[in-house]
């Protein structure tokens, strides 16, 4: 974990060793973020944010279920005004602990389409990442690979590489083919994927990717933005790495593509409630919505601003509208069906 842009002595020492303080130690014009994005890109907001508002972006990073533990520890005297983080099953854990406190806002009810957003307003998608199929252009037939389901084909054995079932991106691709098929059924498929590992799951969505290029695998499942920073890198061979590997944008004939969050909810005992909700309001603006969109290549929540030229040239696909809460609700039940399939 480390903090950056931390405004007075005693904001430092709050937030660097994790002090509890009453709230009334905090001004009116910050605002404390407790985030798991990583993205150096993500500078721009927070300045961004400072100028419009004059409200100061104070923040502590590191991974969300470490941050989520410690706004639980911290109680009532938690510095934290909003948890920021990726996918929408870690929003689910950190509501699940009863963290976050419902927001009404109109604007963000009229930016953020219904399925991107808690059904009770807890938290907010703001921008997004479609999971898709990656395969080896030069030694790999895919002219009947379409669909998820597709993957547990068996003409497909000895072909497929994927992340671990622990991860949560993968558990929330999961969660929803439970939703859509039961569990039952995911189950069998999960069962079918596995029978056509070409080895067994390991290293991050840029490592599946790779493998594909190299011939390690035929067949790969990973999340755009990692695919769109190759093509855009400075190193030539990132770009080469990407030539060498399609695009398959699933289940464009029947529900479409998985897709899942970065998202935001406001902590329960926020001491900056107003600040934390025009925070919420600010990535949904046109220029914060820009600004991610072209700084970590994901979708923006928010229709007509996308300017990115690599991640545009994939395409406009048909995404998944289903709520994007079920990715949590569904947690547990997607990792007993992953180990019982031996999905490891």
């Amino acid at each position: 974990m480390h903090i950056v842009n931390l405004r007075r002595a005693a904001a430092v020492a709050v937030f660097g060793i994790g002090l509890g303080v009453a709230h009334g130690a905090y001004a009116a014009d910050e605002v404390n973020l407790y985030s798991s994005r990583h993205y150096q890109t993500d500078e721009r907001l927070y300045s961004d944010f400072e100028a419009r508002t004059g409200i100061k972006v104070n923040r502590i990073e590191g991974k969300a279920d470490a941050l989520i533990e410690r706004i639980k520890n911290e109680g009532a005297s938690s510095p934290a005004d909003l948890l920021i983080t990726v996918d929408a099953g870690r929003l689910w854990r950190a509501e699940e602990a009863g963290l976050f406190q419902p927001v009404e806002s109109a604007e963000l009810d009229a930016r953020v389409p219904e399925y991107l957003r808690h059904p009770d307003g807890l938290w907010y998608g703001f921008s997004t990442r479609a999971r898709v199929i990656y395969y080896n252009k030069e030694n790999v037939d895919v002219a009947d690979l379409k669909d998820y389901e597709d993957l547990a084909d068996p003409k497909y054995e000895g072909l497929v590489c994927i992340r671990s079932s622990s991860n949560i991106y993968n558990l929330s691709l999961m969660s929803s083919m439970i939703e859509h098929h039961g569990a039952e059924e995911a189950e069998k498929w999960a069962e079918g994927v596995v029978a056509n590992f070409a080895r067994d799951p390991k290293g991050g969505d840029t490592d599946q990717i790779k493998a594909v290029a190299s011939g390690e695998c035929g067949i790969a499942v990973g999340n755009t933005y990692y695919y769109v920073r190759l093509m855009r890198s400075d190193d030539p061979d990132d770009r080469a790495i990407a030539e060498k590997v399609g695009v398959i944008w699933p289940n464009q004939d029947d529900r479409g593509v998985h897709a899942n969050i970065s998202g935001a909810g406001v902590v329960k005992t926020a001491p900056n409630r107003e600040a934390a909700v025009k925070f919420l309001e600010y990535l949904a603006s046109d220029t914060a919505q820009g600004y991610l969109a072209n700084g970590n290549n994901e979708y923006p929540v928010v229709a007509g601003v996308l300017e990115n030229p690599e991640l545009e040239s994939l395409g406009d696909p048909k995404v998944d509208e289903i709520n994007v809460s079920v990715y949590g609700k569904n947690q547990s039940e997607a990792q007993m069906v992953f180990d019982r399939a031996g999905w490891k």
